[in-house]
């Protein structure tokens, strides 16, 4: 597996996060997502993994929030690759990614209808917490789950 920079409208991560939106859509009954939707305007990493095929399996994003911090977009892995630690490999890109730009915080948001997601971010060492940014307030995010991992700074173990 390879893991790449990519642009916002790299083809196959539009196909990959639409794929994305339509399986979340599907879990949550056709609710759209909560919070402002990510563009190239906004999202400053956006990371492909291929396998040796070079056919896309996964993505995932970071939008800079300020203050060090940084939002996880789009975290989505094809249903043929998982299991293979796309997810893991991808979360730990964007991690690196995080702190070569200097953010020593990522946060994000997933729902409760998504346990692998749940999953892979508890088990990485990201912590609940409360609404931030955006989903403050916003009617759409009140069942949403919100995590956020110190990825570097003091007292922050080297990366894994």
């Amino acid at each position: 597996m390879i893991i790449e920079a990519a642009a916002w409208d790299d083809p196959g991560v539009r196909r990959l996060t639409t794929d994305q939106q339509t399986e979340v859509r599907a879990r949550y009954g056709g609710k759209d997502e909560p919070g402002t939707h990510p563009s190239a305007s906004d999202v400053a990493v956006v990371l492909l993994a291929r396998d040796d095929g070079g056919t896309a399996v996964g993505c995932g994003a970071l939008r800079e929030l300020g203050d060090g911090a940084a939002e996880v977009k789009r975290m989505y892995v094809v249903p043929a690759a998982r299991g293979r630690g796309v997810s893991k490999a991808l979360l730990t890109a964007l991690e690196d990614a995080a702190r070569a730009r200097g953010w020593t915080t990522l946060r994000l948001e997933t729902g409760p209808l998504q346990p692998e997601a749940i999953g892979l971010y508890s088990g990485a060492g990201y912590r609940p917490i409360g609404a931030f940014g955006d989903y403050v307030g916003d009617p759409d995010a009140a069942g949403s789950l919100f995590f956020e991992r110190a990825v570097a700074g003091p007292g922050v173990p080297a990366p894994r």
